[in-house]
């Protein structure tokens, strides 16, 4: 007999109610004052948290790629809604990643994005996604990343999808490396389409940055290819 989706109902469901409460009221303190510390401290406790309680395992690989403290254009591929709060939980990056403008609406978690500085793009319109974009190369602190799902919406079938430009070009208007994440069976442990939460193990690998200088002397295209490539060839083990 599976007994899980009664821990689901009973445990998980009013225990995630309690975190994201928590954790939001958290934010709300400390973030007028310190929105980096509000997003380490209690965004990055919420995604841990998360997954601790489905229960869920992450194995992290590639931790020696990352430098303390520089400024990334990060992208990864996009599997489950679970991997937000992986990558949220587990890169020690000042984060902010770019999300579609509905989920500005979900209670809460919505607010307390906004206050953290994440960034909304309404992407059915795409010369305000442009502008919106331009507002946050003219905000950008540093060492603050930015966070792109560049196939733009969760793989169904676990495929890497054709990966879309923006992120690139941002890493070239900005002058930041590349920060490559390959993410591995959270669609396991959440499905792209449904609440099907189950116990699982996932894997997140680090890639070494694609740096400045190749950066600065590759396309906008080459840039997309090279980083969809390093993404791929951990998705085929």
């Amino acid at each position: 007999m599976n007994l899980y989706p009664i821990y689901k109902w009973l445990v998980y469901i009013p225990g995630l109610g309690l975190i994201t409460l928590v954790n939001f009221l958290g934010v709300m303190l400390v973030a007028p004052f310190s929105p980096r510390l509000a997003s380490r401290w209690f965004a990055g406790m919420w995604a841990r948290e998360l997954l601790y309680l489905v229960p869920a395992r992450l194995s992290v690989y590639g931790e020696e790629n990352l430098p303390l403290n520089p400024s990334y254009i990060v992208v990864a591929n996009h599997l489950s809604l679970m991997d937000i709060p992986i990558l949220y939980g587990w890169l020690d990056l000042d984060l902010k990643w770019v999300m579609k403008k509905e989920l500005r609406k979900v209670p809460l978690i919505g607010s307390g994005c906004a206050m953290l500085g994440h960034i909304f793009i309404d992407r059915s319109n795409r010369e305000v996604a442009l502008k919106q974009l331009q507002d946050v190369k003219r905000d950008l602190e540093p060492g603050v990343s930015i966070l792109f799902f560049p196939e733009g919406s969760r793989s169904r079938d676990g495929t890497l999808k054709k990966f879309k430009n923006g992120a690139f070009l941002m890493a070239k208007d900005l002058d930041l490396p590349i920060l490559p994440i390959t993410l591995t069976h959270v669609d396991t442990i959440l499905p792209p389409d449904g609440m099907d939460l189950r116990p699982g193990s996932a894997e997140m690998i680090i890639h070494p940055p694609i740096g400045v200088e190749e950066v600065r002397n590759s396309s906008t295209e080459q840039l997309r290819d090279r980083a969809r490539e390093i993404i791929a060839t951990r998705l085929d083990k």
